[in-house]
C-alpha cells in the first residue's frame, strides 16, 4: 500500500512538473476529467494506463521511478491527532486558531493580519504545532504543513465536540440562501449495497475538496474566504416518526 502511494504521488509531483491538470490530462488520454480523478482518488491504474499517462505528459518510467524516490524521501504526511494532542489545541485558543490557519494554508503574516495574535504568540504556537507533528516549522518561520488530504479530527473526538456545539449554536443558524450557502436534507430508503456506494461517493467528495483547496492555496489570500461544510450520512429517524412506530 505503501509503494502503491508513493507511485500516485509521484504521478503528481510529474503532473504538477508540467503544469498538466486533471483535465487537461483527461482530454489528452481520452476519457472524462471525473474518471481521471476517480482513478486518482481511488488508486487504481492498470500499468497500460500508467504508460499512456506518461506519454500524454511526455514522461517515461525512469522519470516516473525518480519521481518516487522523491516521494518517498519526503516527510510522513499525518491522517490524524492523538486524543492528548486534540484536547491541547482545543484548550487553547490561539493554538486552535493558528492550527486552523495552518491547515487553510495561510503564512505567518496572514495569520498576523486577519487574527489579533502578536507575532510573538504566533511563533509560539507554530513552535507547539512542531513538535506536535502538524507541521514544519522552516527558517524565517515560514510553515511547512504535514498532514496528508486524508486528514480528519477524531470522531466524538475534542474538535468535533466543539465543532458540534458550534453547529447546533452558530452554524446552523441560517436562512441558507445567500450568496455561496447551500443546505439539503435528502431522506432515502437505499439497500445495504447503495448505502455503501453512497459513503464512498461522500468520501471522495470529501479528498476532491482538499485537492481544491491545495491548488486554491496559490491564490491570493483576498480571493479565498473561509468555506465549512458537512458531510455526515447515518441510519436515522425523527423522534416524532419513532414515537409512531407499532411495537
Amino acid at each position: 500500500m505503501q509503494q502503491t502511494h508513493a507511485l500516485i504521488e509521484a504521478l503528481k509531483r510529474l503532473l504538477k512538473a508540467r503544469s498538466v491538470t486533471y483535465a487537461e490530462l483527461a482530454r489528452r488520454i481520452n476519457v472524462s476529467e471525473a474518471s481521471v480523478k476517480r482513478m486518482f482518488s481511488l488508486k487504481q491504474f492498470t500499468l497500460q494506463r500508467v504508460e499512456q499517462i506518461l506519454v500524454a505528459i511526455d514522461s517515461d518510467f525512469q522519470q516516473l521511478a525518480l519521481a518516487v524516490q522523491a516521494a518517498q524521501a519526503a516527510p510522513t504526511l499525518i491522517t490524524g491527532l492523538t486524543y492528548a494532542q486534540e484536547k491541547e489545541i482545543i484548550e487553547d485558543t490561539r493554538l486552535f486558531i493558528v492550527a486552523v490557519s495552518a491547515l487553510n494554508l495561510l503564512s505567518l503574516e496572514q495569520i498576523l493580519a486577519i487574527y489579533d495574535i502578536s507575532e510573538a504568540q504566533a511563533v509560539s504556537c507554530l513552535l507547539r504545532l512542531d513538535k506536535i507533528g502538524f507541521l514544519e516549522l522552516l527558517p524565517n518561520n515560514r510553515v511547512k504543513l504535514l498532514v496528508a488530504r486524508t486528514f480528519a479530527w477524531i470522531p466524538n473526538g475534542p474538535i468535533h465536540a466543539y465543532f458540534k456545539q458550534e453547529a447546533y449554536d452558530d452554524y446552523l443558524n441560517s436562512q441558507f440562501d445567500g450568496d455561496s450557502e447551500l443546505l439539503r436534507l435528502v431522506n432515502v430508503m437505499l439497500s445495504k449495497k447503495s448505502t455503501a456506494a453512497l459513503l464512498e461517493r461522500l468520501q471522495q467528495v470529501a479528498v476532491e475538496f482538499s485537492r481544491q483547496h491545495q491548488e486554491d492555496a496559490r491564490l491570493p489570500v483576498e480571493e479565498r474566504r473561509a468555506i465549512s461544510f458537512m458531510l455526515a450520512a447515518r441510519p436515522w429517524m425523527p423522534q416524532t416518526f419513532k414515537a409512531l412506530l407499532r411495537q
